[in-house]
């Protein structure tokens, strides 16, 4: 089933796809030279990746096979420090191009295939015998067979997104099958490939380097700054005393800008900032490990080997989550907040929090590492001082929530529930509001706020300050930063699910969404058009669910996460003469609006 030639090796590939009726080829031509170049930097790579960096086990190094034919050459790391995740894989570039084989890294068969608005956009994923899985994302199109396959359960279930559990055994691949064609899709920033290694038992994703598939790479980390925390028995939050310290340096070799002793007293939390280069690209990517010493015993200790997608949002424990929010600053903390279960912290000692009581000179060291082993190290001076270090913690000015605890606070306008393990840390929750807005029905209630993060969800139910009348089903709650986050009218509460805190009120959402014809109207010729196009928007709750069609019958719509246009392709089914083309789309609140325009074909 696969695109691959005959004499893989020496041969062109040539790919070729069926789409709406339109046969797509794609010629890539590999000669000698360029192979030979290949070779030299995978060698370079593999010879390159030093075999001292921490890890729990070993992975196959010889199995798996890099699944583009280019030099490896990532724009993403794995682990890298993203908005609210940790990057799951290794970012392949693509020459600022679509339109690469994508070989199968290993033999096995394809086990999902994956169709979705945002995220990869598509995605396919292959089992292999020895555990694990590959995935590859943002990819332009799929193999004759699979493209029949995901096209054939759309219209079966009259649906673009797709997410398809494949039966076992019928996509058999093999090692360097071609199973796709490289693409932008989905929620990408450019052209590259998205390229995971999982524990097919488990779906932990594992950090594909470990498993031979390294990256040219002899540059150590760049240390640009510190943090120190000063917790003094408190939680952490956004009140927590700190202070930023520049640091200077070179070729792993890191100092304060400003040389001094630190005179420190009490709990004591450390934070870096630090990125990571390779040699093959000059994007700025995630450290693969960081360790924090005391007087030369490792207090502390980090590593991105593998994690669970259900922790990838603990990424705001580990990140000074305030300092991001306020002023965008990548500073990854040095302690462990009790919340947080993400498993990349392989070891600490009191979570990494010092204790300075005992009026000596100590050495504090980061130890700085990527996957290749190249380090960059920094050792500070700390004059241990005891003066405050039996300060009590401060008395909670709100409500106290435990992290380890259901939590709950409620008055006779709104209601808050957090169960355990969605908060990081003890938490000062505070509440107030503020006068209605115009046009929502009831006040603004400002819920702690938007500094503090949450690992999931919780139940927030505000009570209409207007009663809603027969528009009930209509109401929603907002979040003056973000928009609605949905509703239900019950029992005298809008009761939603909320993901972060913040400014939290009620509005009726009432208005249909609006649809705008790109290049169709009424009449309209669509003989030489490849396609039908508009565009959908909502005010309000958001687009739930839209539906085209041809003379009555089903279409598949294709809705593009980067223009936001929705768009048919003409199949041969749309024969020649007069047709009406029929678009409904639907809001959250079941507001829905039509679009319909007869055309020629």
């Amino acid at each position: 089933m696969s695109f691959r030639t005959r004499d893989e090796e020496k041969s062109c590939s040539i790919c070729k796809t069926n789409y709406s009726g339109r046969t797509r080829f794609l010629s890539v031509v590999r000669n000698d030279i360029s192979f030979c170049l290949i070779a030299i930097a995978i060698f370079f790579a593999t010879a390159t990746h030093a075999q001292d960096v921490i890890q729990s086990k070993q992975y196959p190094k010889n199995q798996f096979r890099y699944p583009l034919d280019l030099s490896p050459s990532t724009a993403g790391s794995f682990g890298e420090l993203r908005a609210n995740h940790f990057h799951s894989g290794l970012d392949f570039k693509t020459n600022q191009r679509i339109g690469f084989p994508v070989h199968a890294a290993y033999d096995g068969y394809i086990s999902r295939v994956r169709i979705q608005f945002g995220g990869f956009g598509h995605a396919l994923y292959i089992t292999h015998p020895n555990g694990f899985t590959t995935v590859y994302g943002h990819i332009d199109s799929f193999t004759p067979e699979v493209a029949k396959y995901i096209r054939d359960y759309q219209y079966k279930n009259q649906t673009y997104e797709a997410d398809i559990a494949v039966p076992i055994g019928l996509f058999k691949v093999n090692k360097s099958d071609v199973v796709a064609i490289s693409g932008n899709r989905g929620a990408s920033a450019g052209p590259h490939l998205h390229f995971e290694i999982r524990d097919t038992l488990t779906q932990e994703t594992i950090n594909p380097q470990l498993f031979g598939l390294t990256i040219p790479d002899a540059k150590p980390p760049a240390i640009t700054a510190i943090g120190i925390y000063h917790l003094n028995g408190n939680p952490f939050s956004d009140k927590t005393p700190k202070e930023f310290l520049a640091v200077t340096g070179a070729n792993g070799n890191y100092h304060l800008t400003k040389p001094q002793v630190l005179d420190l007293s009490g709990n004591t939390g450390f934070g870096i900032s630090v990125i990571d280069q390779n040699s093959a690209s000059i994007n700025r990517n995630g450290i693969y490990s960081l360790e924090l010493k005391l007087d030369g015993i490792t207090m502390y200790t980090f590593a991105v080997e593998r994690f669970a997608f259900d922790q990838t949002h603990a990424i705001n424990a580990y990140i000074d989550y305030p300092a991001f929010i306020t002023a965008r600053r990548w500073m990854q903390k040095c302690f462990i907040l009790p919340g947080s279960r993400i498993s990349l912290y392989p070891q600490s000692i009191n979570r990494g929090v010092i204790a300075f009581n005992d009026d000596a000179l100590h050495e504090v060291q980061y130890i700085v590492k990527d996957i290749a082993g190249n380090t960059s190290t920094l050792t500070l001076k700390v004059k241990s001082n005891t003066s405050s270090s039996n300060i009590a913690p401060e008395r909670p000015a709100g409500t106290l929530f435990h992290y380890d605890k259901k939590s709950e606070f409620a008055n006779d306008k709104v209601k808050v529930t957090i169960m355990p393990g969605n908060l990081y840390d003890d938490l000062d929750f505070i509440y107030s509001t503020t006068p209605a807005k115009p046009g929502a029905l009831s006040q603004t209630h400002h819920i702690h706020n938007k500094l503090t993060p949450i690992h999931d969800e919780y139940d927030l139910w505000i009570k209409p300050d207007v009663n809603p009348g027969a528009d009930a089903d209509k109401a929603v709650i907002v979040n003056a930063a973000t928009g609605s986050i949905g509703g239900v009218y019950e029992d005298g509460y809008v009761k939603s699910k909320a993901r972060a805190f913040g400014d939290y009120y009620i509005k009726l959402d009432t208005v249909a969404p609006v649809i705008t014809a790109v290049n169709i109207r009424n009449g309209s010729n669509m003989h030489a058009i490849r396609a039908i196009k508009l565009r959908m928007t909502d005010n309000l709750s958001g687009i739930k669910s839209y539906t085209g069609k041809i003379d009555g019958k089903w279409v598949l719509m294709e809705w593009d996460y980067k223009t936001k246009v929705l768009s048919y392709t003409f199949d041969d089914t749309i024969t020649a003469g007069k047709h009406t083309f029929e678009l409904a789309v639907s809001d959250i609140k079941n507001n829905v609006s039509t679009f319909t325009a007869e055309f020629n074909r």
